[in-house]
């Protein structure tokens, strides 16, 4: 292993990748705004597996094992993310809570292992309760119970390809995602000719303007191809104490993109409930660092 103290390259990298994944939130905004939430999942996958596909060699693990991480990540997290974000939610506050897959992770993780939850796993979880808790009791027009529901819902599912991919061993993290991207998209686009019907597809397609193909591009080529590769490359040559704390830096990103871009309001309730929710997240990222430092 490399050494732990990041180059500023690296550094400059790291950040790179992570308002990628932040300014993510208002391009998924920008591409509903033309297409309906399961076509721009279904699209998402489908370019971020082609052309890709020909030229990464398939990861050395089960089908069975793609296909549960293709199903959960496609019509399980974005799925239900896309959904939501359709009018339920802002992107902002959307960015902020489906970072609560990180304590979906960890109880997934505990039940199949039967590893005990650590004194400050519960305080995490507290805070970041409490901070989806003010969420819920400001739920309005923009962000609505049924909204916050699905992001969670969609939380629920990222753990579940956490865990999945986790199971998979050392592989090429790259490759992983775009060979499970095959199994991704079948679900998705029978969901979308169900809901939607194939007029509607056909509709929405031919009128997309370039600016809705350029968020699809974004959410293939930019979100999924440089973001998972850069990810994975500061992955292998750093500790993952030394890399993943900076992953907290998304939702800071989100809202912030959020508000510039598509003037959501920055009101102090949504202020204190990031405040709480990245707290638990900082502690439960942060915690075994510093006890180990000690």
């Amino acid at each position: 292993m490399a050494n732990p103290a990041l180059s500023w390259r690296h550094i400059l990298l790291a950040l790179a990748v992570m308002v990628v994944w932040g300014a993510n939130f208002v391009v998924i905004k920008v591409a509903l705004g033309q297409l309906p939430p399961l076509l721009l999942a279904t699209l998402r996958f489908t370019f971020a597996l082609v052309p890709a596909v020909f030229f990464l060699k398939r990861p050395r693990v089960a089908w069975r094992n793609l296909a549960a991480y293709g199903v959960l990540i496609g019509a399980g997290q974005f799925g239900l993310l896309f959904i939501a974000m359709n009018g339920h939610i802002s992107p902002g506050l959307a960015s902020l809570v489906v970072q609560s897959q990180v304590f979906f992770t960890i109880g997934l993780a505990m039940v199949l292992s039967g590893e005990r939850v650590k004194l400050y796993q519960i305080f995490a979880l507290m805070l970041a309760t409490a901070g989806i808790g003010v969420i819920l009791w400001h739920t309005d027009t923009t962000t609505t119970p049924l909204g916050l529901a699905l992001v969670i819902a969609a939380a629920m599912a990222w753990a579940g390809g956490n865990v999945v991919a986790r199971r998979a061993g050392a592989v090429n993290m790259l490759a992983y995602v775009v060979w499970g991207s095959l199994f991704s998209i079948p679900p998705l686009l029978a969901l979308t000719l169900i809901v939607d019907g194939p007029t509607a597809i056909g509709a929405a397609l031919a009128h997309a303007d370039a600016g809705a193909w350029a968020a699809v591009a974004y959410q293939s080529v930019g979100n999924t191809l440089f973001g998972y590769a850069a990810w994975g490359w500061l992955l292998s040559r750093y500790p993952a104490a030394t890399i993943t704390p900076m992953s907290l830096l998304v939702p800071v990103v989100g809202m912030a993109a959020s508000a510039l871009w598509l003037g959501e309001g920055l009101e102090p309730w949504k202020l204190a409930a990031a405040a709480l929710v990245m707290a638990g997240l900082a502690l439960n990222m942060l915690w075994p660092v510093v006890a180990v430092r000690r």
